[in-house]
Formats: structure tokens, sequence, C-alpha cells
């Protein structure tokens, strides 16, 4: 899979998309491998708890430099479900992969945790009090869809599909594969997970990110290109 970008260097290898994915499939792994109440001790200290990152009843400012928002971060690389992860995962590689190779992998990196450390931040705001964490980068994945959305609004993703004995080659406008992002997101919102809580305002939230980020770095960018 991947979206043809004319640029006039040799490719550098892009290492962002596959390191995030590496944390996520082992964190997931060690998770699995644990029993349920250690599984469970680990998302209540390391997911992000609404309740615990903010008291409604005191200034918000003074509570933004507390270290429990580094559970923002840490929230990211936490699945508990394969379905969740896979969803995420597979749609980061569709678009983490074209917007890495155009970006560079710093800033694509920077996007990534960025995008879902705000994302979580909004969520957290929505479901103030709850105690249920919020975990998982579906946030971050969405940022980086709204940052390509931003960049490339007329791209079309090669895509390779088995198709029964064989694989085909089929090239897909980039919104039509963001629109099946959205839908398995409500798909799996409506399903509800076994751990954690799922906040659309996650999604929303980054998705804007990600579309904010790409218009802030398309100089830089196209300039990166061009070299």
């Amino acid at each position: 899979m991947f979206v043809h970008v004319e640029q006039r260097r040799r490719t550098r290898f892009t290492w962002a998309t596959l390191l995030l994915v590496t944390l996520c499939v082992m964190v997931f792994v060690s998770l699995a491998l644990m029993p349920a109440p250690q599984r469970v001790s680990l998302l209540l200290e390391w997911g992000t708890i609404p309740a615990n990152i903010f008291d409604m009843h005191l200034p918000i400012l003074p509570q933004l430099v507390d270290p429990a928002l580094l559970r923002l971060f840490t929230a990211l690389f936490i699945h508990v479900e394969w379905t969740h992860l896979l969803g995420n995962l597979l749609f980061l590689a569709i678009f983490g992969l074209p917007a890495e190779r155009s970006m560079g992998s710093l800033r694509f990196l920077a996007l990534f945790v960025l995008g879902g450390m705000v994302s979580n931040l909004i969520g957290a705001l929505s479901l103030a009090g709850v105690l249920r964490p919020i975990i998982g980068c579906s946030g971050a994945v969405s940022a980086v869809l709204g940052t390509y959305m931003a960049l490339f609004p007329r791209a079309r993703l090669g895509l390779v599909l088995p198709l029964g004995l064989y694989f085909e080659f089929v090239r897909v406008p980039a919104y039509l594969l963001i629109g099946i992002w959205v839908l398995l997101q409500f798909l799996f919102s409506y399903a509800g997970p076994s751990y954690g809580a799922v906040v659309w305002w996650t999604h929303i939230a980054g998705f804007l990110f990600g579309v904010v980020f790409g218009g802030l770095s398309r100089d830089a960018i196209v300039r990166r290109m061009r070299k």
C-alpha cells in the first residue's frame, strides 16, 4: 500500500510508523499475557482517566502542569482488544507511511504524539468525572488522517487487496478510506470495548488538530519534497 509523491531526492528510511506500530503491538501482547487483575490495575495506572486528571471544581490552567498528564501520552499505546488494535494500526500504516515519507519521520512522530495527547485531553474534558480510562491511539490516527487530507485532498492510495486466490492492485480515493475509518470507529463505539471509554471527541479533536497541523506545516513540507 502506498501513495506516489513526486520528489527529486531518494526516499529516506522511514522509521517512525514502524516504531509506533511495534510499541503498540508489544504493549498489547504484554497486556494479553497478564492476569486480569494486573491488567486492570495497569489500565487504571497508565490510561487517561478523566476523573484523575481534572477536578472541575478547581481552575483548569494550574492542573495543566500536573504530572498526571503524562497519561495522555502513555494511553496512546494501550489496547486490550485486538479489533481496536488492528483497526488503528491498519489505518496508521495506510496513511502513516506515505505521510511520513512526505513530512519526515520527526515531524510525523510529533504529529502522532501531540495530536494524540491533545485528542485525549479534549476527551478527558468532555468526560470530566468519569472513572473509566481513555485508551488507544484512535485520536492520534485521526490526527494523521486530518493532516493527510489537508496536504493531499485529491490523493488516491494504491492498495493490494486479496481477491480469492489472487491479489489485485487498486487505487482508492483517500477520502473513501477515511469514511471507512469513521464507520469503523462508530461501530466500535456502538459495540463498546471491554475496558476503557470510546470518546467521539477524541476522534474529532484529533482530526481537527491534524488539519491545522497540516496547514501550518504545508510550506515546510513542500520545501522538503522539492529538495
